[in-house]
């Protein structure tokens, strides 16, 4: 899939991007207050919500720590690519297609069939096995039972269950979410424990992308290798 989805979106959680980077929340809530560098937008809630080029910017922090950088020159280093309208070296994978796993599986909990269908297309186009369920009972079964690799769900599925799919697999323990709606209703969803959110209609590239990223068969996981 080519294109660019818009990389300014705010729509990972904290805990998303502390779980992708692999540095703790607090890790990055100090480097936020103690640099005043990568400063996420903030919900109507006061959720910490990450873009995609502030998680590609944090990867960068955190790869320079990892080779011997001390946490201010790395953050001195980042600013200097910034003023030197450079790229960051972590965005030279940007565009490569994820190699995805063949048991990679994403559990679809839409309210229209259609809209469904849609979704499918394009996880199937990508190499993931889809689910899809309309029923957020039959959801929460697979969910207990034979848990999928990332939850995509529809927050007013059976008139507004999502919300109820996204505790249940927050209460798994082991299943990201990533929560739609034609609503904006992030607070709600993050307060659910759903680790990203996008609203509807959905951007192809960007749906992707957030899955990919949920699913940790994103190139900033494949970084760390």
């Amino acid at each position: 899939m080519e294109g660019n989805a818009d990389r300014t979106d705010a729509i990972y959680s904290i805990g998303a991007v502390a779980r992708m980077l692999g540095v703790p929340a607090q890790t990055l809530r100090a480097w936020e207050e103690r640099y005043q560098q990568i400063v996420p937008a903030r919900s109507s809630g006061g959720q910490r919500l990450y873009s995609r080029d502030q998680v590609d910017q944090l990867s960068f922090i955190r790869n320079q720590i990892e080779q011997g950088l001390q946490p201010a020159d790395a953050h001195r280093l980042l600013a200097q690519q910034h003023n030197q309208v450079a790229s960051i070296p972590v965005e030279q994978h940007r565009g490569t297609r994820a190699t995805v796993d063949t048991v990679t599986t994403v559990l679809l909990a839409e309210r229209d069939p259609y809209a469904a269908e849609f979704a499918e297309y394009f996880l199937r186009t990508e190499g993931y096995a889809v689910r899809i369920v309309l029923d957020p009972a039959v959801a929460a079964e697979i969910l207990r039972d034979e848990p999928p690799s990332v939850l995509v769900v529809d927050l007013l599925i059976a008139g507004g269950a999502g919300l109820t799919l996204c505790r249940a697999a927050r209460d798994n323990g082991s299943v990201p979410v990533l929560a739609v709606s034609a609503v904006d209703s992030r607070d709600q969803a993050f307060a659910a424990g759903a680790e990203a959110f996008l609203v509807k209609p959905l951007d192809p590239l960007q749906f992707v992308s957030t899955v990919r990223d949920l699913v940790g068969t994103s190139a900033y996981l494949r970084q760390r290798n």
